[in-house]
């Protein structure tokens, strides 16, 4: 479960509707966090629960549980939230985990930055081991790194880690922006239609 109100809007949406959203188009890509994956089968008590996770290569359907053993991948990138209570398991028994199931990248986050220095910390497998992923210091104190599995720069904005588009050059939108973006469309096109009936009347 979620530490906090930070931690909740962190997870569902900071990360897991913009990454919907960037994989809208693909079936063979599951977005999904907060949800028991279990990785032995007839072992009940060898599960996690990722805070977010990506997994390529399977259909992108509802699911009440992910089980390793029938969708036959492990997740690519996992991102966990951590706080007082998750930091050790976050730091130390997941990260072990995580490296052990093939989940080729692993981002910790620390939402209200009190327990990770830097806030942003990642790793990437490297011949079945995990090695630190370079994070960069901005001008404006924002940290930075880059995700190779998701095509997408990780930056830190106060209290929430966002999804940077390179290419675009562009933050991956949250439901409020993306709100917000059409609200400032709609009303545009209305004040263009306006200005039209004006010339035309005029």
């Amino acid at each position: 479960m979620a530490e906090s109100d930070t931690h909740r809007m962190q997870m569902t949406d900071a990360l897991i509707y913009p990454l919907t959203e960037w994989f809208r188009g693909r079936d063979d890509v599951y977005v999904s966090g907060n949800m028991f994956l279990y990785y032995e089968e007839g072992s009940p008590r060898a599960v996690v629960a990722p805070d977010v996770f990506v997994v390529f290569g399977v259909p992108n359907k509802a699911r009440r549980v992910y089980k390793l053993w029938e969708e036959g991948q492990p997740p690519a990138v996992v991102f966990e939230l951590t706080s007082k209570s998750t930091r050790r398991d976050d730091l130390v028994d997941k990260r072990f985990l995580y490296e052990e199931l093939g989940v080729r990248e692993y981002f910790l986050f620390d939402p209200l930055h009190e327990y990770l220095h830097p806030p942003l910390q990642g790793f990437r497998l490297d011949n079945h081991y995990y090695a630190p992923i370079a994070t960069e210091q901005l001008d404006d104190g924002r940290w930075r790194m880059v995700s190779q599995e998701l095509n997408l720069a990780l930056h830190t904005q106060g209290q929430n880690l966002r999804l940077f588009d390179a290419q675009a050059n562009r933050y991956l939108l949250m439901p409020a922006e993306e709100v917000a973006a059409r609200r400032a469309a709609e009303a545009e096109i209305a004040r263009l239609r306006e200005l039209l009936a004006q010339r035309d009347n005029g």
